[in-house]
């Protein structure tokens, strides 16, 4: 079955960095785009970062030039590099990923970002 998981979260002062980490298995990980999530509070859940079988990335504005996603498929993993965080950065941060038409998500890592 497909299953994904998620960590790396936890609390930060403004101005660091954190690096997410997401565990795939259950399909063939290398072949799959891969995405990350986030909702804060009181929010709608964002796409913001993407990566395709063949590495391309794409990323919200609100993160661009922050945020570095890229995968090791070798090690099934995908990873999310915060840097420069915000306060507006808190949020739990989930990992997508549609290996046979439909979305799967894993359990989510809070990060907290303070000022």
């Amino acid at each position: 079955q497909v299953q994904l998981v998620e960590s790396g979260g936890g609390l930060v002062q403004a101005g660091g960095s954190l690096r997410l980490s997401c565990a795939g298995s259950g399909f063939i990980f290398s072949i799959n785009a891969m995405d990350w999530y986030r909702q804060a509070p009181g929010k709608q859940r964002e796409l913001i970062a993407s990566i395709t079988s063949l590495g391309a990335t794409n990323y919200a504005d609100s993160v661009k030039g922050r945020f570095t996603i890229s995968r090791d498929n070798a090690k099934n993993t995908l990873y999310l590099q915060m840097n420069s965080l915000k306060p507006e950065d808190t949020a739990v941060y989930y990992c997508n990923a549609s290996p046979f038409g439909r979305p799967y998500w894993g359990q989510g890592t809070q990060v907290t970002v303070s000022s």
